[in-house]
């Protein structure tokens, strides 16, 4: 939970506009998926607040309702922002399993996802779980010094197709490039998120 959601006040919020019920928008904090929508009154947003699993008012049921409380299929709360007429939260969570009962991520099935935040979660799972078979598991189980020289080698292939392929070959080499940076970063701790925060302070 960063520190803005932290400090957020129920009370700034516009509840008698919905009869002291306010819709949460849930989006996953990691790849920008929108996961469900549900609603809070002041209990579930505190609760929430305090406990850092995301809660709900069920409407259905007339109580309090922590997601996962069955299931064990959690939303982790990151971040909490209310839009501009203070009547609809969006509720940014880190999903432990699937977000609908029907068992997908989403309760909204096509709804769309960062590429670039989804492989780097497969590539983390590759890293955890090291199925045999899989390529990433052959990179990780090779070690750093190997990594680093694919993504040398991607370098250089996608330097040539810049200046000798068609478009279709330059994107494939760089989504190959990619692929390996994400593998590279992942083995020595980090991810796309510190690359982001260094062009985040160089753009200032």
């Amino acid at each position: 939970m960063d520190a803005q959601t932290a400090g957020f006040d129920p009370e700034t919020l516009a509840w008698d506009k919905q009869g002291g019920l306010v819709p949460a928008v849930v989006q996953d904090a990691d790849t920008q998926r929108v996961l469900m929508l549900g609603y809070m009154d002041r209990d579930a947003l505190e609760t929430t607040l305090a406990s850092g699993r995301v809660t709900f008012f069920s409407r259905s049921r007339q109580r309090l309702w922590t997601k996962g409380e069955t299931s064990g299929h959690v939303l982790e709360l990151v971040r909490l922002e209310a839009d501009c007429d203070r009547d609809t939260l969006l509720v940014q969570a880190r999903p432990r399993g699937p977000t609908c009962h029907l068992g997908t991520s989403s309760c909204f099935m096509q709804a769309p996802a960062a590429a670039l935040a989804e492989l780097e979660n497969l590539i983390e799972t590759r890293e955890r779980e090291r199925p045999p078979g899989s390529y990433t598991t052959t990179l990780f189980e090779a070690g750093i010094a190997r990594i680093a020289q694919k993504v040398g080698e991607e370098g250089v292939e996608i330097a040539l197709a810049a200046v000798t392929a068609d478009d279709a070959a330059l994107t494939g080499e760089a989504a190959d490039l990619v692929y390996h940076l994400l593998v590279l970063l992942r083995a020595r701790g980090l991810g796309f998120a510190d690359v982001a925060k260094v062009l985040a302070s160089r753009s200032r």
